[in-house]
């Protein structure tokens, strides 16, 4: 019996014969070539032809799986049509003289170099695409175009890797479950996994899987683990283990349309947080009340340039609508620190994370921040739209964004466009400094967001996106526990709600906590809302 331990991505244990396929290694050798009109020319061809092969791709998964899904090969489709991108592979190939495989190969790391670099999960799920368009065209380019090989009895598939096309194009009947040596949880290939509901680990780091081939194995979604020739005893326990989850499934499923109220009768919102508007459907899937936090700054972070009003009007409106009146909290700009564009680029600073970042960014830059709420209070008359406005710090700027949103509602006015008069604003709690003086700005806005990742890293001075801290930063720190509670004692004195945003709040073990310190509601990844809902239904 041999156990490889990965990273889980899609929960669910199953029991089969492994099926192990290795995508061929192509050596793509640094290589020049005279005549560069040749090699941009067959550039453009395999450009063109792997653009084909997304949207066949496309069309087969929208039916399958729906637009949110689908929508992952627009955005390859995209970055193949994208100016730095090609603009980046023809230097390479007239400048330095390097024949158009070697390009494609040099754009891939390239561009991965640059997304990976970004300390932010969101864009870093990016580098899957790079990978998967460059590899699509190397493959045109290379003649080999074969497509992965499938099993043809039901498996356990086990490669290297795969990419969204493959698990698009997968027969359910003969795939049971998924695991690679490599790969990223966050990737796009592990979304598609999730969508369908295969259970899959990626990154068991095992180079000597062929020698596996056919043998027994137990793939264990739940804890990441791959068990090949499992003992009788530990086969019999890991039927027992799956027979357990599905129970646990199907109950989970029961909850959908319940409500989350505790034993003794509290009331506690779930919402979903998601990063765009495809995030919508997922969130409704899994019965969320709301969508608790709309981060707005994934709009400008795809975009090319800052994104117009009629942009952003038309991703929010969709947003609202889609939600059919259930609540939508939209967070406005929160660029800086790990969420940048290739358009946005202050001054290097020292302590970004103490920068030029969120709220300062808008209030610094009026014109756009105008142009945000004026997309914004627009989409309001469309749905139950509420905005929430990051990093917060102090009155003053509470009253200057307040001044800001007159001039717009001013505007929206004499052009006669109509919006949701009764709009709520808020603002996150994310500091000590907000929290402190929580009882002064309770009085001047509807709800508080706290957002317990920057709430943590400001109150133990620990810098989040340093590895090398991670044992010290303890979201539920009793300092951490402390700025909470205060929080909400000073908001419900002055007669507003309190929503947990950050990943704090789908830490089961503290959700008893949340209820006992008067949280009103809790805005969680739309797939953990079901079980957050179990979990508030158990608690006192």
């Amino acid at each position: 019996m041999v156990t490889f331990k990965g990273t889980k991505v899609v929960s669910g244990i199953v029991i089969g014969k492994l099926f192990v396929y290795m995508h061929p290694d192509r050596h793509i050798t640094r290589a020049t070539a005279d005549d560069t009109d040749a090699q941009l020319a067959a550039f453009h061809e395999v450009r063109r032809r792997a653009i084909e092969q997304l949207e066949t791709l496309y069309d087969s998964t929208l039916s399958f799986l729906g637009e949110t899904n689908a929508s992952i090969f627009v955005a390859q489709e995209m970055l193949l049509e994208d100016d730095q991108y090609i603009g980046f592979v023809e230097r390479q190939i007239k400048e330095s003289k390097y024949n158009a495989a070697y390009a494609i190969v040099l754009a891939s790391d390239e561009f991965s170099r640059i997304l990976t670099s970004i300390e932010d999960t969101y864009m870093q799920s990016h580098v899957a695409d790079v990978r998967d368009v460059s590899e699509r065209m190397l493959r045109i380019l290379c003649g080999a175009e074969i497509e992965l090989k499938e099993p043809q009895e039901p498996c356990i598939f086990v490669s290297d890797d795969f990419n969204a096309g493959d698990i698009v194009q997968f027969d359910r009947e003969k795939v049971l479950g998924l695991a690679t040596m490599f790969g990223s949880p966050v990737s796009h290939a592990s979304i598609l996994a999730a969508t369908i509901g295969l259970p899959s680990i990626v990154g068991i780091g095992q180079e000597m899987l062929s020698i596996y081939d056919g043998k027994c194995a137990v793939l264990d979604g739940i804890k990441g683990e791959l068990i090949i020739d499992p003992d009788k005893r530990t086969l019999e326990r890991m039927r027992r283990k799956q027979k357990e989850y599905e129970e646990q499934q199907r109950m989970l499923l029961l909850l959908k349309g319940k409500n989350n109220v505790t034993k003794s009768g509290a009331y506690i919102n779930v919402y979903a947080n998601i990063g765009s508007a495809e995030g919508v459907e997922t969130a409704l899937a899994y019965d969320a009340g709301g969508i608790g936090l709309f981060r707005s700054e994934f709009v400008y972070m795809e975009s090319q340039t800052y994104p117009s009003e009629e942009e952003q009007f038309l991703i929010y409106r969709e947003v609202v609508e889609k939600m059919r009146g259930r609540k939508v909290i939209i967070r406005t700009l929160d660029l800086g620190t790990d969420k940048q564009a290739a358009y946005f680029r202050p001054e290097k600073e020292n302590n970004p994370a103490l920068g030029y970042r969120a709220i300062r960014v808008s209030l610094a830059q009026p014109q756009i921040f105008k142009t945000q709420l004026r997309a914004l209070y627009r989409a309001s008359a469309y749905g139950n739209l509420d905005i929430l406005f990051p990093l917060i710090i102090s009155v003053d700027e509470v009253m200057r964004i307040k001044k800001i949103i007159k001039e717009v509602t001013d505007e929206l006015d004499a052009e006669n466009i109509p919006y949701r008069k009764e709009m709520r604003i808020g603002i996150m709690i994310e500091t000590p400094a907000a929290v402190m003086i929580s009882d002064k700005l309770a009085k001047q806005v509807d709800f508080f967001s706290i957002g317990t990742n920057d709430l943590t890293q400001y109150t133990l001075a620990i810098d989040r996106q340093n590895p090398k801290l991670e044992e010290y930063f303890y979201t539920l720190h009793p300092a951490v526990l402390k700025m909470i509670e205060i929080t909400v004692t000073n908001a419900h004195k002055a007669g507003i709600p309190v929503d947990i945003c950050g990943e704090a709040a789908a830490d089961l073990t503290h959700t008893q906590d949340y209820i006992n310190l008067g949280i009103d509601a809790l805005s969680v990844a739309p797939n953990k809302v079901l079980t957050l809902r179990k979990k508030i239904r158990e608690c006192d």
